[in-house]
């Protein structure tokens, strides 16, 4: 009779468990698609309203300071040392083969159709989506988003919208000030660490430099530059419960974008190139 009771609780205890399980991947989904369906409709509203971007021009250009010339430290930085990393990893295995010459063709295919708007939209979403995420989570927890629309002020036309067009715009931008940069600090181990000239690098650099990994790699931007920015806007918009709110909506904002950039980036680059494999 004990044993029978004993059976029954844990079948009742494994029970509860399975319930609670899917109960909370239910609820996790309900919020996924909610979260995603509020983003959509953002972006939706976004674009609608560029219609007015001319008289918010202002706005436009201050957006688009923040989210280049603010960021280009950071980008130089990270640029130059990803030429160098990628020149010296490619340059040691082809060393092996005596094909040392050909480092260059492998950067500037690999920075312009991959790793120059991936970087450039990594370090983006940590320094200005994390920003907008934040500024716009604060203004909604303090209210003043509520006294925008009080007044007859869409929101989105006002704060959304503008980042949108800046990011979008400036992203690709930004993207080819990396693409330049990762190239040079890849000239500069080729000619140092892997006695490859300069004349020679950049000759296989101008004679790999396609037109299509080039539009690609700018296209990519282009589309992180809108996920990045609307993500950010959409987590800040639904920023509640203070300080704690902004914080999770700001880092919501960020991981959400950074896995965003990762599975897009991944489908244009199989779009584009899945068919040459």
């Amino acid at each position: 009779m004990g044993t029978s009771i004993h059976e029954l609780s844990m079948v009742t205890v494994i029970s509860k468990r399975i319930v609670d399980f899917f109960r909370f991947m239910g609820s996790q989904l309900i919020e996924a698609m909610e979260v995603s369906g509020f983003t959509l409709v953002l972006l939706l509203e976004s674009i609608y309203f560029t219609k007015n971007a001319i008289s918010k021009h202002r706005e436009i250009f201050k957006q688009m300071y923040i989210a280049g010339v603010k960021s280009l430290v950071v980008c130089s930085i990270v640029a130059l040392f990803t030429g160098m990393i990628l020149s010296l990893q490619a340059g040691v295995e082809l060393m092996r083969f005596q094909q040392q010459a050909y480092v260059g063709d492998l950067v500037i295919a690999t920075m312009t159709r991959e790793m120059g708007p991936f970087m450039t939209a990594m370090i983006l979403t940590a320094s200005v989506g994390s920003a907008m995420a934040a500024e716009i989570g604060t203004m909604k927890v303090s209210e003043e988003i509520d006294a925008l629309i009080m007044m007859s002020i869409n929101p989105v036309k006002f704060l959304v919208m503008p980042r949108v067009v800046a990011l979008s715009i400036m992203l690709p931008v930004v993207t080819v000030y990396t693409n330049f940069l990762g190239t040079f600090g890849g000239g500069i181990i080729a000619r140092f660490q892997l006695n490859v000239s300069f004349d020679t690098y950049y000759m296989h650099v101008l004679d790999s430099l396609r037109f299509k990994a080039t539009y690609v790699g700018l296209l990519k931007s282009f589309v992180f530059g809108i996920i990045i920015s609307s993500v950010s806007c959409a987590q800040g918009l639904r920023a509640m419960h203070g300080a704690i709110g902004v914080g999770k909506a700001t880092r919501s904002s960020v991981v959400l974008s950074f896995l965003l950039v990762l599975i897009i980036g991944y489908f244009i680059t199989a779009i584009f190139y899945g068919k040459q494999v």
